[in-house]
């Protein structure tokens, strides 16, 4: 059986934009494994929809979160997470 995930790839964006605002669309590009440009059209659909502010810092982006609008199921993400990630290491 072939790989898949339950979340798709925009919301596996918001995830990493939440642990790192800091992160470059290469970085994101990467974590996804996708090229740049579909990182760069995932970001902004998420900017469109109101889901991610993008600010300019000097030459580089910085994205925040509008935790209006997904904060809650992102906490809940995360945390669904951090309990997978310690089941799997034995704690």
């Amino acid at each position: 059986m072939g790989e898949w995930s339950f979340l798709t790839n925009h919301a596996r964006a918001l995830l990493l934009i939440a642990r790192d605002p800091d992160a470059r669309l290469r970085d994101l590009a990467g974590a996804l494994d996708v090229t740049e440009r579909t990182a760069y059209g995932i970001v902004a659909d998420l900017s469109e929809g109101g889901y991610v502010v993008k600010e300019k810092d000097g030459r580089r982006n910085r994205y925040h979160i509008q935790r209006r609008t997904v904060g809650e199921v992102l906490d809940l993400l995360a945390r669904a997470e951090t309990r997978k990630g310690s089941r799997s290491r034995g704690l």
